[in-house]
């Protein structure tokens, strides 16, 4: 049996990742983005079998409360859906993922999706 996980890319846009990444020339940036991609994309095809949703980047939040609607900011920046036998197999899909080994983005989240009771 395998479970469902949600998987957050997090990352800081005023971390000392982002500041080295914004302090690549244009040149090496594109190389790396370019690197990025491809090592994204052939991530994807090896797990492509365990992807529930794909996901993908997330816009800006809007935080809704008892004080009303407003515009916040938080580090999630992507997600996707994931089965696994565990929590922990699932979270050994992301090691080395591209989201921090190459572009600058701190971590993934892994949290399993819980079923609702008597739904």
């Amino acid at each position: 049996m395998s479970d469902t996980y949600l998987a957050v890319f997090v990352g800081s846009k005023t971390s000392a990742k982002m500041a080295a990444w914004n302090a690549l020339s244009e040149a090496e940036r594109k190389a790396k983005e370019k690197a990025g991609i491809a090592a994204w994309k052939a991530w994807v095809e090896k797990h492509q079998a365990a992807l529930a949703a794909m996901g993908g980047p997330l816009g800006k939040t809007k935080r809704v409360g008892p004080d009303g609607i407003a515009d916040v900011s938080n580090e999630m920046g992507a997600f996707t859906v994931v089965r696994a036998e565990s929590q922990e197999a699932a979270a050994r899909m992301f090691e080395n993922h591209p989201h921090f080994a190459i572009f600058p983005g701190e971590a993934v989240e892994v949290m399993p999706v819980l079923q609702i009771p008597g739904g």
